[in-house]
């Protein structure tokens, strides 16, 4: 979607600034806000007019340009040959505030990352603000294509930019073309949060996912779910659909979008899910958004999004009383996660595993039900956790009346869902759909991360020169980089927090001697106020005090992580070795299952960071028998192995 405006400053010049104001009103149905919008609007073409009179007449000029991941438009763009200024006006204001230099830096770096026409050209942030005193600004490359923000008023705008411009031009570098880029694609990959938030403002799935190809499937899916719901309505069926996906397909993302549409299709769906942390970063991201948006307070905005649940509580209310659910429609996020009996009785004394609880629970109701299953790909760290299987064997022995709807991939199993299977032999007593469109097989990660899992397969599988090749051929987007120092790496965070790209340090639960480091990973932390709260909240993930254990991260991601890494998980020349810290002594994990728990933490924490990754491997001490040199040695060795560079 191009600007609302575009012309040569010449052109732009001579435009009677009604003119160009009306362009700019386009779109806007909200009175009052036009009528103080027109007025900011007047006030910002009269003062480019006065700072675009000492600038190359040829240059672009483009007002209104849209960033769809942020519902918003930015104020100024100009472009200078080779350059890209990005302007965030502030109309009557005295000072450069933290907000606006933000904003600015977000709209940069959303250019650079996903807008097809930005990329590796350099784009210019300025924070122009009207009223506020002239602010002295070093030009330096930071060897990013988003350079340091720079601060102009009214009267200065034009020598701000020209100064930007002699420092950064390179006349051998290609010439932006000016069409091109105002109708450029924009192919942004949000978070879980952000993508949440989009879809309940009411956007769709295809505007806010990076690939067509992704989107569509994400479509289909939704469709070929809402076309057996409506079949399970009309038929007074009871049914299960159990959808699939690769590594980074969306599948979180599917289940909103299927709550979503269910509710505009077919009543109200309920998404549950057993990962905590989720379910309240979720809820709280989604309540501040809707509070924002709709001028409700938050109280009343919490109460409206009661349709994301923790599964745990859900089953607990449920299983103490004989009610029927108000929802016909359930969703299970990480379905294959859900508890088995024996772990159910232990913790919560129930007598049954969690899916069996879920069968009983909606065959309370009369007529249609239905549940989908949205299954993950083998990050489980948890004892007690079913797998695929409990469900088949739930269904195939107490609930054969049910009708299964499942995709190819999950009756013959194959690597990208973990080969799980959801039976060893199809039972000949139930009724089993295959639909194609309940497997997503097209990942929508971001663009920098595409071969990220692959390349974590490698490292914890002991194949060094398999993610030495994957990290110099198909990572060059993404750093990943090594210290021995808390500090370099912590400094390194800071100097990616800008905007609002989130960073944070993370660390195994196992992880139980960082604490000469300053890290305890036994402190408990509010993961809405690490995930949501902004970078100056000493709670927040971006202060880099508090550190994140799997538990807490795992379905979330940020920008940029820090791995803190623990002894826990160590490599030893006959490979990885696997260790419980007890007492005041670490000891040697030997079943089968500890062992494949902390591989899928590290799995986990590997893959939290969209943009890039710092790994932090203690030194060692000669006086702490907890913490002996050769132990962190030898895995800093192998993880140089693999290619990474040293900070």
């Amino acid at each position: 979607m191009p600007g609302k405006y575009q012309n040569k400053i010449s052109e732009f010049l001579k435009a009677h600034n009604e003119t160009v104001v009306g362009h700019l009103a386009i779109g806007v149905t909200n009175h009052q806000l036009l009528m103080q919008q027109r007025t900011s609007w007047n006030h910002q073409v009269t003062f480019l007019k006065e700072a675009f009179q000492h600038l190359p007449q040829e240059w672009q000029l483009i007002l209104e340009y849209p960033i769809p991941r942020r519902s918003k438009r930015i104020d100024v763009i100009v472009l200078a040959n080779d350059l890209i200024f990005v302007i965030e006006f502030k109309d009557k204001e005295t000072k450069y505030t933290p907000d606006a230099i933000s904003q600015v830096e977000d709209y940069s770096l959303d250019l650079r990352d996903f807008h097809k026409e930005s990329a590796s050209f350099t784009l210019i942030p300025i924070v122009w603000a009207s009223e506020a005193k002239e602010k002295s600004n070093r030009l330096f490359d930071n060897g990013d294509f988003v350079k340091p923000t720079l601060f102009s008023n009214r009267q200065n705008l034009h020598s701000t930019i020209k100064s930007a411009f002699e420092f950064f031009t390179n006349t051998t570098n290609t010439k932006i073309d000016p069409s091109g880029w105002n109708n450029s694609e924009y192919l942004p990959t949000p978070t879980i949060i952000e993508a949440a938030q989009h879809l309940f403002s009411g956007q769709n799935v295809r505007e806010i996912s990076r690939s067509h190809a992704g989107s569509e499937n994400l479509t289909d899916t939704t469709n070929a779910i809402l076309k057996a719901i409506k079949e399970a309505q009309q038929n007074d069926e009871k049914i299960i659909c159990f959808i699939t996906g690769v590594p980074g397909a969306g599948k979180t993302l599917a289940g909103l979008n299927i709550v979503h549409n269910v509710e505009n299709h077919s009543g109200k769906g309920v998404f549950l899910s057993g990962n905590g942390p989720l379910v309240k970063v979720l809820t709280e991201a989604l309540a501040r958004d809707n509070s924002k948006r709709n001028q409700i307070s938050l109280v009343q905005s919490r109460r409206e999004i009661a349709f994301v649940q923790n599964v745990h509580q859900f089953l607990d209310f449920y299983h103490n009383n004989d009610q029927t659910p108000q929802d016909k429609i359930i969703l299970f996020d990480e379905a294959q996660r859900a508890w088995n009996a024996e772990h159910s009785k232990r913790k919560f004394d129930r007598d049954f595993s969690e899916a069996e609880m879920l069968f009983n629970i909606m065959n309370r109701n009369e007529g249609w039900a239905v549940i989908v299953a949205l299954i993950g790909s083998g990050q489980e760290i948890n004892t007690g956790e079913a797998g695929l299987a409990e469900w088949g064997k739930t269904i195939s022995e107490k609930f054969s009346n049910w009708r299964i709807y499942i995709s190819p991939e999950l009756k013959d199993g194959n690597s990208n869902i973990a080969n799980y299977k959801l039976f060893e032999t199809a039972p000949t007593n139930l009724s089993i759909t295959e639909l194609p469109e309940l497997h997503l097989k097209v990942s929508i990660r971001s663009y920098k991360a595409e071969k990220l899992s692959e390349w974590v397969v490698a490292l914890l599988e002991d194949e060094p020169l398999t993610a030495k090749e994957l990290l110099q051929n198909h990572l060059k987007d993404y750093p990943i980089f090594i210290t021995r120092n808390i500090e370099t790496a912590r400094n390194f965070l800071r100097n990616k927090n800008r905007g609002h790209r989130r960073t944070g340090m993370v660390a195994s639960s196992g992880a139980r001697r960082l604490k000469p480091f300053g890290l305890d990973v036994t402190a408990e932390i509010d993961v809405v106020n690490w995930f949501l709260n902004p970078k100056e909240d000493v709670r927040s993930s971006c202060f880099l005090e508090l550190p994140a254990t799997e538990f807490a991260v795992q379905g979330l991601e940020l920008d940029w992580v820090g791995l803190c890494w623990g002894d826990d998980f160590r490599k030893e020349d006959s490979g990885w070795s696997f260790h419980a810290f007890k007492g005041t002594k670490w000891q040697l994990e030997r079943k089968d299952e500890r062992k494949q728990f902390i591989k899928n933490k590290y799995r986990v924490l590997l893959t939290r960071g969209r943009e890039g990754l710092i790994i932090f491997i203690p030194e060692g001490s000669e006086t702490d028998h907890t913490r002996p040199n050769k132990n962190y040695d030898t895995t800093y060795d192998y993880l140089k192995r693999t290619g990474i560079k040293e900070l």
